[in-house]
């Protein structure tokens, strides 16, 4: 049985609040779960200490026991110093323009090359 470390969504309806939970990987994202050990909710400042509340000795518990966290709550984890901080990632394909975009942009450039440059 593989476990994880994951979030379950409760709250009202566009007012999240979530709940960190163990879980084996195949039940469903609100469905049963071993063991609640913390939550989070999103609504709150950054600097609010209630914004992240969580269970330390039963993180790492299951944490020795090999369960894997979720990227979210990895991150979670990571700025409580309770593991490492991941490390971020990036896509750098995916934030480029679209093809019509970069062709304007190369023709652009080439017409500001060609021009002459007017000094005064």
């Amino acid at each position: 049985m593989s476990v994880k470390i994951r979030m379950t969504r409760a709250g009202a309806k566009k007012r999240p609040f979530f709940r960190i939970i163990v879980t084996d990987t195949r039940s469903s994202r609100d469905g049963r779960f071993i063991e609640r050990v913390g939550t989070f909710d999103p609504l709150l400042p950054k600097t609010e200490a209630k914004r992240v509340t969580l269970d330390v000795d039963r993180i790492k518990h299951w944490l020795s026991k090999g369960a894997l966290p979720s990227e979210r709550v990895a991150k979670l984890l990571g700025a409580a110093e309770i593991i490492p901080m991941p490390r971020r990632r990036n896509n750098p394909e995916k934030a480029l323009p679209k093809k019509k975009a970069q062709e304007r942009a190369k023709a652009t450039a080439a017409a500001a090359a060609a021009a002459p440059v007017a000094s005064s």
